[in-house]
């Protein structure tokens, strides 16, 4: 029964382990509160649509870990009561559409 549920945990591991980040976000309801809380303030920052924040050269996050972070900083800054599954919405959006980390 042990060697049993360690081959079960083991490929619990391994399905997971090389699942994409953000993968528990749902990238349309990310694009929805991305749109309702963070393109005013990056329009005001970069004009245009405000997509530069993500597109420029020294964007700041790098890494899945790194723009996870930058969104919860934002979500706190701003005030706009996201949840944790909900950042992980706003991310899989972002990292569908400008990142692209696996």
């Amino acid at each position: 029964m042990k060697s049993l549920m360690f081959l079960f945990a083991a490929a619990i591991l391994a399905a997971t382990a090389h699942a994409a980040p953000f993968a528990e976000g749902d990238p349309s309801v990310g694009k929805t509160l991305h749109d309702k809380a963070c393109l005013n303030c990056h329009i005001k920052m970069f004009g245009g649509d405000g997509s530069k924040i993500y597109t420029r050269a020294d964007r700041k996050s790098t890494s899945p870990q790194q723009l996870a972070g930058r969104i919860s900083g934002c979500n706190a800054n701003t005030g706009a009561g996201w949840f944790p599954g909900d950042e992980a919405h706003v991310a899989a959006y972002l990292n569908q559409h400008y990142y692209k980390f696996k």
